[in-house]
């Protein structure tokens, strides 16, 4: 008979699943991260993989990871250290065994703990008997031979058993969290509904690893973490990548322009390709084109025949965008280029994350050049600076960078599905055919923005290209003067962008000793250090921007009010140096860490006490 296991009830709680790229950690994490918002907990995840597509085996650069933090209380991060860790073979155990708590929870795959794997991974003592692993409750469970055996009645060869031995692990994982076995059911049936003879066998694998989780000696203790305490509403678990797809639909249906997006694949911004291929049924228009110049100039085109058009890349992607940009400009057509970054320089850490490439957003191209500049903070907030990065492209008539990065586009959160009739209206500057004031390049006073007419309409012919045009007519001109009105038009055009973007807010009190500033990714982070720090009586406060170019109009305001100001980004202070050039009054310390992860709290609370200390 199973022994009475002890519950103990957290408010929150780290998961880590590692193993070999084919083990199925990167499945097993979305489906517990699944299950967990099913149940209602708040959550954000971490996956973390190699950018090998099939390193060898069993070695620590082949290892994939994926971070889990869910909780009953507030969650912004993946979190610092894991509560507990799945090691499917030494080379995951030896990659990430710095991450874990003191006294977690070290679940093991036995069958792959052997001087083959150890040899490896590069242990020299055996890991189990070296004393590394005091103080950790280790449970060794044999999940590739119970696998096997389990599978053996379906059929089921050693290879594909080997695939499917992920759902053991997640069956010990619901039992050891208290999770109803009929939700990873239900999530192995919508999995594999195009495969379904692999159903039952994986369905019967779950079952496998929550009964002898149920029986196993050395699992004395489950957890539960209830659900959060968030408002009512629909939510879902969704990553960035597909948030910021999301908005870019939801503009094209509040402006009623249809989506025409035009990319070339690269990682990590490959998935808003994939995402938005899918959505046919609304109108969107996807073409996978055969490199990056193909795929902007093909949007600039969309955007000449009246879509809402878009373009996705990663870093050395918008390098090969540039000079397309420089002809969105000049010609001031409407566009949205989405940029997730990542670590570089050239190929550099393709599946890492990293914020190096603002200025290249800001200044990367020839000419006097200015585009909008945003950056989402949050995997769940793609979506609406998605959706604001064409609001502004189509009501403004000029091109918007939108930054993310890998740690938002593959990390996921909770997300309150919207009304789309409740966000803001977007109104694209349309002109009526046979308009008898329509001129190419008259502007509105407002926004400088110049009216936007479709081919084929009545009497509003008009030329477009590279060459420079005639202020108001749109027709060639080399006129020197003519140019320089021209830059002026097109520059302030963007600095107007400014009166219609919202003020910069603070986290905290208005005024006090310490103002932590970030952008874009970061947020996270920053947000739970300078909460704590609050908690715990210190005077700090934080401001996140996500719109760069141009800055909030009261940013200067906002730094007057505090004693010490520092940036922290993912870089070697691109943002401290562009803040420098636009205001440089202030005194901004830095923190910086370009190591292909983001911040943890416990870095950042270290960093904010040292300089609280002097004031």
């Amino acid at each position: 008979m199973a022994k009475t296991k002890q519950i103990i009830e957290l408010d929150e709680v780290v998961v880590k699943f590692a193993g070999d790229s084919g083990d199925g950690m990167q499945l097993t994490g979305s489906q517990f991260s699944d299950t967990s918002a099913y149940v209602g907990n708040d959550l954000s995840t971490f996956p973390d993989y190699p950018s090998e597509i099939r390193a060898p085996q069993g070695t620590i650069a082949g290892v994939s990871g994926f971070q889990v933090h869910i909780g009953h209380k507030e969650v912004s991060t993946p979190g610092d250290m894991a509560d507990v860790l799945v090691a499917m073979n030494p080379a995951a155990l030896k990659a990430n065994l710095k991450w874990v708590k003191p006294g977690a929870t070290i679940i093991i795959d036995i069958d792959n703990f052997d001087n083959k794997y150890y040899k490896k991974a590069g242990y020299i003592e055996d890991p189990l008997h070296d004393g590394s692993l005091e103080g950790f409750n280790v449970v060794k469970a044999p999940i590739s031979n119970l696998t096997r055996a389990t599978v053996s009645e379906f059929g089921i060869d050693k290879q594909t058993a080997d695939k499917i031995r992920n759902q053991f692990v997640a069956g010990i994982l619901y039992w050891l969290f208290d999770r109803d076995l009929k939700i990873g059911e239900n999530f192995i049936a919508k999995k594999f509904e195009k495969k379904p003879d692999l159903i039952k066998p994986n369905i019967a694998v779950l079952h496998a690893g929550f009964n002898y989780a149920e029986t196993v000696e050395a699992m004395t203790v489950k957890f539960q973490v209830h659900p959060a305490s968030k408002g009512k509403g629909l939510f879902r678990n969704i990553n960035g990548n597909q948030a910021t797809a999301w908005g870019l639909l939801a503009a094209s249906e509040r402006s009623g322009r249809k989506l025409f997006l035009g990319s070339y694949p690269i990682t990590p911004a490959t998935e808003i390709l994939q995402e938005l291929t899918k959505m046919k049924n609304l109108d969107c228009i996807t073409f996978q084109a055969e490199d990056e110049i193909a795929g902007i100039t093909s949007a600039i085109g969309a955007a000449f025949a009246g879509r809402l058009a878009a373009t996705s890349t990663s870093g050395p992607g918008l390098a090969l965008k540039g000079e397309a940009i420089g002809l969105a400009v000049i010609t001031e057509l409407p566009l949205v280029i989405v940029n997730v970054q990542r670590g570089g320089p050239s190929t550099g850490l393709p599946t890492k994350t990293e914020q190096s490439d603002l200025f290249q957003a800001v200044y990367g191209r020839n000419g006097e050049c200015p585009v909008v500049v945003l950056a989402a903070s949050t995997s769940a907030n793609s979506f609406n600076f998605a959706y604001q990065a064409a609001k502004i492209a189509l009501e403004h008539m000029t091109p918007v960078i939108l930054l993310t990065d890998g740690y938002l586009a593959n990390g996921s959160e909770l997300w309150p599905i919207p009304d789309v009739n409740s966000l803001p209206e977007i109104n694209p500057p349309m002109v009526e055919d046979n308009d008898p004031d329509y001129q190419p390049y008259k502007r509105d006073s407002e926004k400088l923005a110049r009216k936007w007419a479709i081919p084929g309409q009545e009497g509003l012919r008009h030329r477009i290209g590279g060459l420079e045009k005639e202020d108001i007519t749109g027709l060639v001109s080399h006129d020197p003067a003519n140019h320089e009105v021209m830059i002026l038009n097109r520059e302030e055009k963007v600095e107007r962008v400014a009166n219609f973007i919202p003020k910069l807010d603070v986290f905290g009190q208005k005024s006090g000793d310490l103002l932590v500033i970030g952008w874009g990714g970061t947020y996270g982070a920053l947000y739970m250090a300078v909460k704590e720090l609050q908690e715990e009586g210190y005077s700090i406060s934080l401001a996140q921007f996500n719109y760069i170019n141009p800055l909030p109009k009261n940013t200067k305001d906002v730094f007057h009010n505090y004693k010490k100001l520092i940036v922290c980004e993912l870089n070697l202070g691109q943002f401290a140096s562009y803040l420098r050039s636009k205001h440089p009054q202030f005194d901004y310390l830095q923190y910086n860490k370009v190591q292909g992860l983001p911040f943890f709290i416990s870095e950042l609370k270290n960093k904010f006490k040292e300089l609280l200390k002097d004031i």
